[in-house]
């Protein structure tokens, strides 16, 4: 039996992938100068991060920013973060369902959540319910893998701890982690996961393997590199040690309905023009590996 080619037009391929920016990757500038670089570099949309900024709290605002803008939000950030801890209250199973409702709100398809930290005794043992009932909705919660507490940051957490990383073959030694859930949350088994870049170098995770297991439940991509040191990096991609083109492309000739966010570090940038180069340089790159072919092939046998 041979074998013949049949071209697949674009109706079988998935859109384009849309590419967002952070407003955590603007820091320390404020919510609206990330609409305002989104909007002034081509972004598809933003991804909010809820923290300390009093208008990324205030859903009715960040809405007028979306629309004076033109910028939607593709996705929000729960206030999960140690500094996030008394964003929206204290109450975590409350703020995460607030951050679904606001996803509603603004149209944003995803919220991005970390596994609940150990001492968050009644979050832990509610979360997967949660998580669970709220993804019943037209909002993905979509859970981030995470990285553990490395011993080497004592003895230097920048170049020296990325390559004490790469002397142990790539794991991070001595560790502990901070979460009441595995730091891979594949482990636990969601029905939809981020995947972060920078925390799988900081965690020495096999970023690739990590792609695989999460397979079809993968929703959101945070678009970032780091050199495996110490702390969570956030560099531009390609800057980095972590497969950032190849997960990309991956993604890119697969059926990912989702969204990709770059999540990166500019706060070494000097001035506007030099962080927005940054966001730009990080946008090139997204968008040169994340493009789709507009049409695919597949073999088929002859009768």
């Amino acid at each position: 039996m041979s074998e013949s080619r049949e071209a697949l037009g674009p109706s079988t391929v998935a859109g384009e992938i849309p590419i967002g920016l952070s407003t955590a990757s603007v820091y320390p500038q404020n919510t609206e100068a990330a609409f305002a670089y989104a909007a002034d570099l081509g972004f598809d949309g933003v991804e909010l991060m809820v923290w300390g900024d009093p208008v990324s709290q205030d859903i009715r605002h960040v809405e007028h920013l979306s629309e004076r803008y033109q910028v939607p939000v593709l996705s929000i950030h729960a206030p999960c973060l140690l500094i996030t801890q008394r964003v929206w209250g204290r109450d975590p199973l409350k703020k995460l369902a607030r951050a679904a409702h606001a996803a509603e709100a603004l149209g944003a398809a995803t919220v991005v959540v970390h596994p609940p930290f150990r001492w968050q005794r009644a979050y832990v043992e509610g979360f997967d319910d949660l998580v669970g009932e709220l993804s019943e909705s037209d909002v993905s919660i979509a859970v981030e893998n995470m990285f553990p507490m490395r011993a080497d940051r004592v003895f230097g957490a920048g170049e020296r701890s990325a390559r004490r990383l790469t002397r142990r073959g790539g794991t991070p030694g001595p560790a502990v982690s901070a979460f009441g859930k595995s730091i891979d949350p594949t482990d636990d088994g969601y029905d939809h996961y981020t995947l972060d870049l920078s925390h799988t170098a900081t965690a020495g995770t096999d970023a690739v393997a990590l792609y695989e297991r999460m397979g079809a439940h993968l929703t959101h991509l945070h678009l970032a590199d780091g050199s495996g040191a110490a702390t969570d990096e956030h560099l531009i991609p390609g800057d980095g040690t972590q497969p950032c083109a190849q997960v990309c492309h991956r993604i890119a000739r697969s059926d990912f309905s989702g969204a990709v966010i770059l999540e990166v570090t500019t706060s070494s940038a000097r001035t506007k023009p030099e962080r927005q180069a940054m966001l730009a340089r990080s946008l090139d790159f997204a968008r040169q590996h994340l493009k789709r072919e507009t049409s695919r092939t597949r073999w088929l046998p002859e009768r």
